[in-house]
């Protein structure tokens, strides 16, 4: 009896256990479903999770469960879900492991996940999770691996992480954690790994680090410390990997880094450190990689640096070292890249670099150095870079290059070498840049170069080489430059031009070329630039070049070329810039197109020509010539038929004029309800490319119900032209008696001509004009969204430019635009009017300069003007009391148009006191100490990380509207600058299988400019 009541609570027992394990059971599939409910799947990869039948979740995708059926495991990455995450994930009490990396998530983190205490990885890496990181993981006493890193985490670090005392691995990079690192971080004595770089960290790296004694890596860069690398750095005995770059540490590098015995690599570069390069690192005989580039380094290369014999990659780039490098480097047999330039190295290099070592990349130019290039750099067969340009390098080139296959760069412009260009270089397979200028080579251009079929930019312009240009080169299949100005070539340019399919720079000038000009250049279908000036050609012009696609620039002069100028010339698709100067030319001028508004200058020199910008042509050659023969006894005559000849022509053109009005005034081209009071002439419309409309729609548009916009120098009107289905901006000219600056009445000089020129994405494009004796039209393309300042200030602010991302890519596509003008036109072109009305929007938001009125072309530095020209709140302060007109006024302008954008406020606004412009406002507050982020726009987002990336860009309108011109950047620094603050964007790289290999790699790139900021 006894027995049979054990047994009965044996039976009792067992199935409450099985009772308890199907309620848990039960609960973990709930979860699972609950999880999924609020995931976007499009994958349909979690198709499996169903309601079981028979206790199957086990067996679902992604779940593992542990000997008693409870989910320890939960593997989602790499399946691209969105969504929310599940607070349920919570009821998972068994979970071990938890990897939702590499997917699309958006969301916040839920607080309740960290009460997961029994997990020892946890891993979200790769997604655009937000908001502050959940505190509670330092609960989790068997976390060993936690990796958050590639999100939009912000806020602090949780300070109880420093609890999870058995981490091994902490991975949070590029995040927009901001404040300081916690200091309970050096209870992590058996962290391994820790990598918190591309964060806005601030303060000083805290010594505690220095405690973590296991630590093998540590990834710290890409953020915003202050002060330098503790000296108790030098502790961590086992630190493999460390990477401080891009910091903005400064002092000097401790020597306390030589005690780390096991350091593999160590990338310092783009910080503040000073100093010299400590001699200790020599004795780190484990080092691979040092890159110590991009700070304020001085001094030399230390000698110990000859010991590190394991040493693969030696970067000491854009520092101010000098002296000799070391002989010893020549003998590093595991050198791989050797990067030295943008220093003041001196002396040779040595002898025997490359001869033991797989050099790979070798770069020393824009320095010092001097001596014979050494023959043995690809000994190994493996150097790809050669670039040694900017230095005082002697002797020849080293045959050993010829046979160097894998060479893909040569760059030795700028030095003194000598002796001939070696042959060979054209067989070489990878090549593809040889820039070889301004040396002292002599002899022929090697006939290889013509089989190349990898080159693709060629540069021996200034030296001393003799010979006629090998025939086939100019059809070299990938060949898009060709440069080989200020030479001694002589015979005729080989007439191969049928077979050019990727010609598009070809620049012969200065040298003894004769004949002719090939008429097959015109197949050159990319050919943008040809320089042909100053050899010794002759015959015509060929027709056929006018009409090349995308012929740009056409320079002829400095020839003896003969007949006329191409008529089809003003009718080129693409040509802008034309010179034929000094040449044997006659005829009249074409009056279209280009040649409408051609400077004289490239015209001189040609006795023959008129016509068009030059004196008119004499209206009766052979009539003059034989007036100038008469003999005396015939003189009476001879005044009878010039008399005579002259009534005759002023009777014919009295005819042809009045025929001409009574064609227009008949034709399609206008109607008599067009003309203006008291014009004289008809309208004419100028076409810059082809359009579908006539001068009779343009004019049907310009009424007052169709203005859209009137600014200093004319009215706009939108112009609908629906046979044609097109929308266009007409700009109707104001006409003042005189102009402000040069007296002229004529406005085309001021903004036609000039715009008629320019070609770039960011500057609004000239179509066409209409003008007659009194009246002036421009017509642009028309611009949807109208201009930046009725988009920030007008009756529809707030619905188009909501988001940061917008509005900084607008103050970077007028950088871009300015840009051009400012160095990219020649002479550079000074806008003079920036501002918020002047940058128009297209149909995609993208910027557009426009009103070039009141434009100059600065000629000489500094020119000065008669009276001030611009708009009140974006004139520079320099402008009204010297009148001198330079690039620096429209960074002035283009700083206040930055600052609309930031501040979405006019640059005067009553807010900002009487006579207080946005500038000084902003000023104000900076000597107030005020905080700055209550000066920018609230529309645009009050997130902190986009916060943080406009205070970057409101300290590039601080330098731009500096008081004195000298302390504000070219508009290239602006861009580069820009590109530095540029809004954040996780790596496009989700769904990269080799992330796990790339964990000690930086998760941002780097840049040469990050020190402008």
């Amino acid at each position: 009896m006894q027995l049979s009541k054990t047994q009965m609570l044996i039976f009792f027992f067992l199935c409450c256990s099985s009772f308890g394990f199907a309620a848990v059971a039960n609960d973990e599939v709930s979860a699972l479903l609950s999880i999924k409910a609020g995931l976007i799947d499009p994958l349909n990869s979690l198709k499996d999770w169903n309601f079981p039948e028979n206790e199957a979740h086990c067996n679902w995708t992604g779940v593992w469960c542990n000997t008693e059926g409870h989910v320890e495991k939960l593997d989602l990455s790499h399946m691209n879900l969105s969504g929310p995450i599940s607070g349920n994930i919570q009821r998972l009490k068994s979970l071990t492991s938890l990897n939702l990396c590499c997917s699309g998530f958006s969301s916040s983190l839920p607080k309740s996940i960290s009460n997961l205490t029994a997990l020892t990885t946890f891993d979200v890496s790769q997604n655009s999770l937000v908001g502050e990181f959940p505190w509670g993981f330092g609960r989790a006493g068997g976390l060993t691996e936690l990796n958050a890193s590639s999100n939009n985490f912000s806020g602090f670090l949780p300070e109880d992480l420093g609890n999870a005392t058995m981490l091994e691995t902490l991975d949070l990079r590029g995040n927009f954690f901001g404040g300081s690192f916690p200091k309970a971080f050096k209870n992590l004595q058996k962290l391994k790994f820790l990598g918190l770089s591309g964060n806005n960290f601030t303060g000083e790296i805290p010594a505690e680090l220095g405690e973590l004694s296991s630590l093998e890596s540590m990834i710290l860069g890409y953020n915003e410390f202050e002060g330098g690398i503790p000296m108790v750095f030098g502790n961590l005995t086992n630190l493999k990997y460390l990477d401080l770059a891009v910091g903005n540490l400064s002092g000097e590098i401790p020597a306390d880094l030589g005690r780390l015995k096991v350091l593999e690599t160590v990338f310092l570069y783009k910080n503040n450190f000073e100093g010299k390069i400590p001699a200790e690192i020599g004795t780190i005989s484990t080092l691979k990689l040092l890159d110590l580039s991009d700070n304020v380094l001085s001094g030399e290369i230390p000698a110990e640096i000859e010991e590190l014999k394991n040493l693969q990659l030696l970067n000491v780039m854009c520092n101010q070292l000098s002296g000799s490098v070391p002989l010893g480097i020549g003998s590093l047999s595991q050198l791989s890249v050797l990067e030295l330039w943008n220093n003041s190295f001196s002396g040779p290099l040595p002898s025997d670099l490359g001869k033991n070592a797989p050099l790979q990349w070798l770069d020393v130019s824009s320095n010092a150095f001097s001596g014979e290039i050494p023959s043995t750099l690809c000994n190994k067969g493996n150097l790809t870079k050669l670039i040694l340009f900017n230095n005082a390098f002697a002797g020849p080139i080293p045959a050993s290059l010829s046979t160097c296959l894998s060479l893909v760069r040569v760059r030795m412009q700028n030095n003194f070498l000598s002796g001939t260009i070696p042959v060979g270089l054209g067989k070489l397979e990878r090549l593809q840049r040889l820039e070889l200028a301004n040396n002292n080579l002599t002899g022929a251009i090697p006939e290889d170069l013509s089989s190349s079929t990898s080159l693709s930019f060629i540069d021996i312009s200034q030296n001393r080489l003799h010979s006629s240009l090998p025939s086939t080169i100019l059809s070299a299949p990938s060949l898009q430059t060709l440069m080989a100005s200020n030479n001694e070539l002589v015979g005729v340019i080989p007439d191969q031009f049928q077979d050019c399919p990727s010609l598009s720079v070809l620049d012969l000038s200065s040298n003894h070329f004769s004949g002719t000009i090939p008429a097959s250049i015109a197949s050159c279908e990319k050919l943008v630039s040809l320089n042909l000036r100053n050899n010794q050609l002759t015959g015509d012009i060929p027709k056929s070049i006018a009409m090349m696609p995308t012929l740009s620039i056409l320079d002829l002069s400095n020839n003896s070329l003969t007949g006329g100028i191409p008529g089809n010339f003003g009718m080129s698709p693409a040509l802008e810039t034309l010179n034929v100067s000094f040449n044997k030319l006659e005829g009249p001028v074409p009056k279209n197109g280009v040649l409408r508004t051609i400077n004289p200058s490239d015209l001189v020199g040609n006795a023959g020509l008129c016509g068009s910008v030059l004196p008119p042509c004499t209206r009766n050659p052979a009539l003059a010539s034989r007036h100038r023969n008469v003999h005396t006894r015939n003189i009476v005559a001879g005044w009878v038929i010039g008399i005579s000849s002259v009534l005759a022509v002023g009777l014919a053109l009295f005819s042809a004029r009045t025929l001409y009005k009574m064609w227009y005034s008949n034709g399609s081209c206008f109607g008599d309800s067009f003309e203006v009071g008291k014009g004289e002439w008809p309208w004419r419309l100028m076409a810059f490319q082809r359009l579908g409309f006539t001068s009779t729609d343009i004019l049907a548009c310009v009424k007052e119900s169709n203005v859209i916009g009137m600014g200093a120098t004319g009215v706009v009107y939108k112009a609908e032209i629906s046979r044609s289905n097109t929308v266009v901006a007409v700009k109707k000219l104001w006409r003042p008696a005189t102009d402000i600056e040069t007296g002229s009445s004529d406005d085309l000089v001021g903004e036609v001509n000039l715009l008629g020129r320019l070609r770039h994405r960011n500057i609004v494009r000239l179509l066409g004009f209409l003008n007659n004796d009194t009246n002036l039209m421009i017509i642009y393309d028309f611009m949807p969204n109208g201009s930046l300042g009725e988009t920030l200030h007008g009756k529809q602010a707030g619905r188009l430019l909501v988001d940061w991302v917008s509005r900084y890519n607008i103050a970077v596509g007028v950088a871009q635009g300015l840009s051009y003008l400012h160095h990219d036109c020649h002479p550079p072109v000074i806008h003079r009017d920036i501002k918020s009305n002047n940058i128009l929007l297209d149909a995609n938001l993208d910027a557009r300069i426009a009103d070039f009125g009141l434009a100059r072309m600065m000629v000489r530095k500094n020119e000065t003007v008669s009276m001030v020209a611009g708009s009140y709140g974006y004139i520079a302060p320099e402008y009204g009391y010297t009148l001198k007109v330079d690039e620096k006024i429209d960074i002035y302008s283009y700083g206040v148009v930055l600052l609309e954008l930031l501040t979405g406020k006019r640059p005067l606004d009553p807010e900002f006191g009487e006579s207080v412009d946005v500038v000084e406002w902003i000023r104000r507050k900076i000597r107030d100490n005020r905080s700055l982020d209550e000066a920018l726009d609230p529309s645009v987002g009050n997130c902190k990380h986009v916060h943080e990336e406009m205070l970057l860009v409101l300290r590039i309108a601080l330098i731009c509207t500096a008081k004195l011109p000298k302390d504000r950047p070219s508009m290239r620094d602006v861009i580069t600058m820009l590109g530095e603050a540029k809004p954040r964007r996780k790596s496009s790289s989700n769904n990269d299988p080799y992330a796990a290999a790339k964990k000690d790699q930086p998760v941002f790139s780097t840049s040469p400019v990050n020190g402008l900021l």
